[in-house]
C-alpha cells in the first residue's frame, strides 16, 4: 500500500490534491515542496501536506508517490532529474495538461523492471486563478481525471502496484477516470478545455482594449460578460506550456473558430443564424 506522498508544487492543484487526499481519509505522510516557500509553507499551515521538504529531490526519494503539480516543462525537468534518483518500488504520476510529450519523456526514461513506475494523468478540475489559498478538498468531487497510461510500459510488481494504489486513491477523492492514448488527449482537450481558455483570452483582450476603461462597464455588463470571461483570468505561466505542447491541435481548433465566427458575422440576417443557434442549443441539451 502506498504511505508516503510527496506533493512537488504546492499551488492550486498539489495543495486540492494534499486536501483531498485528507479529505478521503489518507493516513499515510504527505510531503510538500514549492518553489516559493510561502505557497508550501501556506499549505503546510492549511494541512495539505505534513511536511515541508526544501529540496524536491530528497522529497521524492522519501515517498512512494511522487506527484508532479508544476507547469509541463517544469514537469518534464523534473522527470529528466527524477529517473535517476527513484527505483522501481517508486510511482511518479502528473497532473499535467498535455499529454504527448510527458507520455513520451515517461517512455524514454520510467516503466521498466528497473525503473521507477511513471503514470501521466490529468485531472479536468481547476479554478483560472492559482496560489494554495484557492485550494479546496472538493476540487476533484465529480471531476473526470484522465490517463493516459503506455500500452508498452512494464512495470515492476511495486510499480504496479502503486499505480493501482493512485488510481483507487484518486477515485477516492471524488473523481471518475477514464484512459486514453496520449495523442487522443491532446487533441480532445485542445477543443473542450483549450479553445475555451483561448476564446476567454482573446475576449478578454479585446474588451479591454476596445471599452476596458468604460466607467459603466460594470454596470452594463451581466452575467454573460462574467461567464465569458472568468477563465480571461487564466495565467500566462501556466498556459504558454500548453500552447507550446498542444500546439497544432489547438491552432486546428482556433482555425475552426475563427471560421464559425466569419459564418455567423456573414449570416446576421439569414436563416443560417437559426441553425447555428439549434447547433448550439443540441450541444448543451447533449
Amino acid at each position: 500500500m502506498t504511505s508516503r506522498i510527496a506533493i512537488l508544487g504546492t499551488g492550486l492543484l498539489g495543495t486540492s490534491v494534499g486536501l483531498a487526499l485528507r479529505a478521503a481519509g489518507f493516513k499515510g505522510s504527505i510531503g510538500g515542496w514549492n518553489r516559493s516557500p510561502e505557497q508550501v509553507q501556506l499549505a503546510h499551515s492549511m494541512k495539505a501536506v505534513d511536511s515541508v521538504f526544501t529540496d524536491p529531490l530528497e522529497a521524492a526519494r522519501a515517498a512512494d508517490v511522487t506527484v508532479l503539480a508544476v507547469p509541463i516543462y517544469a514537469t518534464i525537468d523534473f522527470m529528466e532529474k527524477l529517473a535517476p534518483a527513484l527505483g522501481p518500488d517508486q510511482l511518479v504520476t502528473d497532473v499535467g495538461s498535455t499529454k504527448r510529450m510527458i507520455s513520451e519523456c515517461a517512455a524514454r526514461l520510467y516503466n521498466t523492471p528497473d525503473r521507477a513506475a511513471f503514470l501521466p494523468g490529468h485531472p479536468m478540475a481547476g479554478k483560472e486563478r492559482g496560489g494554495a489559498s484557492l485550494a479546496d478538498a472538493n476540487l476533484f468531487h465529480g471531476a473526470m481525471w484522465l490517463f493516459t497510461p503506455d500500452p508498452a510500459a512494464q512495470l515492476s510488481p511495486r510499480g504496479a502496484e502503486l499505480a493501482k494504489d493512485w488510481r483507487d486513491l484518486v477515485a477516492a477523492m471524488g473523481s471518475k477516470t477514464l484512459d486514453l492514448d496520449a495523442a487522443r488527449h491532446d487533441e480532445l482537450v485542445a477543443w473542450v478545455s483549450h479553445l475555451p481558455q483561448f476564446t476567454a483570452t482573446a475576449l478578454s483582450a479585446l474588451l479591454e482594449e476596445h471599452v476596458g476603461d468604460a466607467p459603466e462597464l460594470k454596470d452594463v455588463g451581466g452575467r454573460a460578460l462574467r461567464e465569458m470571461t472568468r477563465l480571461g483570468a487564466g495565467p500566462y505561466s501556466m498556459w504558454r506550456d500548453i500552447a507550446h505542447t498542444n500546439t497544432k491541435a489547438i491552432e486546428r481548433a482556433l482555425l475552426a473558430l475563427e471560421q464559425h465566427l466569419a459564418h455567423l458575422r456573414d449570416n446576421l440576417r439569414t436563416p443560417a443564424l437559426r441553425d447555428e443557434f439549434d447547433r448550439a442549443n443540441k450541444f448543451r441539451r447533449e
